[in-house]
């Protein structure tokens, strides 16, 4: 069974930065296009960043154009990052990493980001 455990998520100012890390376990990881996925209160859940078995790596227009997230991952690790630059309020959510093999799907349970002063 394929683990997935996020971390990294803290309170940070405006213009702050974190990275998000999510490492996985049980499973052959270099196999698995991981996703990174973020909730915010009352809204639906979206997906963010993307990378794929062979490091392509995908954002949504919203992200992209902003240009302040980047994925990537380390398969020696086992784990999949997300840096994020010059954090905003509207940033503030759950952050979760998806892990996506055929029909087969995994996700971790969440690390917390909040942005404020």
């Amino acid at each position: 069974q394929v683990q997935l455990v996020e971390s990294g998520g803290d309170l940070v100012q405006p213009g702050g930065s974190l990275r998000l890390s999510c490492a996985a376990s049980g499973g052959d990881f270099g196999r698995f296009k991981m996703t990174w996925y973020r909730q915010a209160p009352g809204k639906e859940r979206e997906w963010v960043a993307v990378i794929t078995i062979g490091s392509n790596i995908n954002y949504p227009p919203s992200v992209k154009a902003e240009g302040r997230f980047t994925i990537s991952r380390d398969n020696a690790k086992n784990t999949v990052y997300l840096q994020m630059n010059n954090l905003q309020p509207k940033d503030t959510a759950v952050y979760y990493c998806q892990a996506t093999w055929g029909r087969d799907e995994y996700w971790g349970q969440g690390t917390q980001v909040t942005v404020s002063s």
